[in-house]
């Protein structure tokens, strides 16, 4: 099934309801056999509600991804992209430094390592002429139970922001004066994530206060320092450090890396926090409003409104998050402008005004027009 239109995947990402087990904390499809003969259940309205809720999903009947949104066929797994996709923009922005060391690009492919839980993959993944995106398994590393693979899927398609529906922000694009171009330039590009919370943390702080190859030099040094990895045909592909490992290391175990003892303290602070339970991408999203998610990641030792907006953009996924000081979108503002100094904060808000609910689109395609 090829989805043509984000009404398509829109109609097809929640059903008209959602079944939670009270008992276990698990949300299934309402036709799910496993949940038939339970009582004590509770329905919402959306997979998003269930998940705030703290709710799991159902591993038998893989309720963790739209309906209809991915196929199988022999060893690939194949999934349904919306018509506002473009795989080449996406990979321009992806090859944006030789020093990404978590993924690797050749010939229109990505090749990389994918971990949850005890399983480890090395998938591929490249588009198809279908408007799909083909994803094969290296080696022996094809999960053998379908909920491990529907996990793959939903990884991908929250990286490329598969449920973001661009018709709304290109419409307004057509007429703004900053969006016009890159939006014609870079067509189909979507805010590439970074799912994981801590990872998304750690690249927020790595980046703060220095310019951006710095900052994939210094992930690099931690990723092959503290992350793992599985080989294949003699490459090394790696997975980012966990926060379990991180929290246990003192700022004397990252001396080795170039970046400050204030940026080592920070990152091993937020593993702490993590390996703890106190923060998790979960309870974030349980606050459900964007201004309590922001002001409790602000509270976090090194993160403040900069970084703060870069999480909530890049793995959070809110589209107003909106890095308002960034060094990247202040420069793009002044050279389409064509402006001889950088524009103050009051005029970039006055210059936003028409990017409501689309602030995150907007940096993102602004940071495209400079790297």
């Amino acid at each position: 099934m090829n989805l043509k239109t984000d009404d398509d995947i829109n109609s097809l990402w929640d059903v008209s309801y959602f079944i939670g087990n009270k008992e276990t904390g698990i949300y299934c499809f309402p036709w799910c056999i496993y949940q038939r003969d339970t009582k004590d259940l509770i329905c919402f309205e959306t997979r998003q509600e269930a998940e705030n809720t703290a709710y799991s999903p159902c591993k038998n009947c893989c309720s963790i991804t739209p309906i209809g949104s991915w196929e199988e066929a022999e060893q690939d797994i194949f999934i349904n992209l919306p018509v506002e996709f473009n795989m080449e923009a996406n990979l321009n922005y992806m090859l944006r430094d030789k020093n990404e060391c978590l993924f690797e690009i050749n010939d229109g492919t990505i090749t990389r390592a994918l971990a949850f839980d005890e399983h480890r993959s090395i998938v591929q993944i490249m588009a198809t002429e279908n408007n799909q995106l083909r994803v094969n398994f290296l080696g022996d590393t094809r999960p053998k139970e379908r909920y491990q693979r529907a996990e793959i899927v939903r990884y991908i398609r929250e990286w490329f922001d598969l449920d973001t529906h661009l018709s709304t922000f290109y419409d307004l694009a057509k007429t703004d004066p900053f969006l016009m171009k890159p939006v014609q330039d870079f067509y189909g590009l979507r805010i590439i994530g970074i799912p994981d919370l801590f990872e998304a943390l750690c690249w927020g702080i790595l980046g703060q206060q220095i310019n951006l190859r710095f900052a994939y030099i210094l992930k690099k040094q931690f990723v092959e320092k503290f992350g793992d990895f599985i080989e294949w045909d003699c490459k090394k592909y790696w997975i980012f450090p966990s926060y379990k490992k991180i929290a246990s290391l003192t700022p004397d175990d990252l001396s080795d890396i170039k970046m400050t003892m204030k940026k080592s303290e920070y990152i091993i602070g937020i593993a702490q926090l993590m390996a703890s339970g106190e923060l998790s991408k979960a309870k974030l999203m349980k606050l459900n409003h964007f201004n309590e998610i922001e002001k409790s990641l602000i509270k976090i030792r090194g993160i403040g409104p900069w970084t703060a907006n870069y999480v909530l953009m890049r793995c959070l996924r809110f589209p107003s998050a909106f890095p308002i000081e960034d060094v990247g979108l202040i420069n793009a503002i002044k050279s389409l402008a064509h402006m001889d100094r950088k524009p103050t904060k009051e005029e970039i808000r006055t210059i936003a005004i028409p990017w409501e609910n689309w602030e995150a689109y907007a940096t993102f395609y602004l940071w495209r027009v400079l790297y």
